[in-house]
């Protein structure tokens, strides 16, 4: 009994094509996916956001200036204020002048936002109306 396995003539063919068609497959596959991904990224709810402003800094010597270490020390002026609550008696007694007084509240870098932050509460407890935040200017050019 013989059994007769591929060609008579004993060549062999070797396909030297590539199969693209499961290429294609995943190409599609993948566009449908960002079709249906992308339109539910980008919703977002419509808001007018702050634009940044640039305005040279007006020093008045009644301006209020609070300064913020990295380390959370509070500083008025030059002097170390002990606590939140001698900073609250001291810009109470700013808040009651007519006009009132800026605060300008300076940050270091390195500085916690919890420590900006409780200046911040302390002023709003004082009753100030402005509070200002001084930054340094970006680098011309870039």
């Amino acid at each position: 009994m013989a059994m007769n396995v591929g060609s008579s003539s004993g060549e062999e063919e070797v396909v030297s094509t590539i199969n693209t068609t499961p290429l294609v497959d995943v190409m599609l596959v993948l566009l449908i996916i960002f079709l249906i991904t992308v339109p539910v990224v980008t919703q977002s709810i419509a808001l007018n956001l702050p634009k940044e402003t640039n305005q040279v800094r007006v020093t008045k010597p009644e301006n209020v200036e609070i300064s913020v270490s990295k380390d959370g020390d509070v500083y008025w002026g030059t002097k170390i204020v002990p606590d939140m609550e001698d900073l609250v008696q001291r810009l109470g007694k700013e808040a009651v002048k007519n006009p009132q007084p800026e605060v300008h509240v300076r940050g270091d870098d390195k500085s916690r936002y919890e420590s900006v932050g409780r200046v911040i509460f302390a002023a709003q407890r004082a009753g100030i109306m402005s509070i200002k935040f001084v930054t340094e200017p970006p680098a011309r050019g870039g």
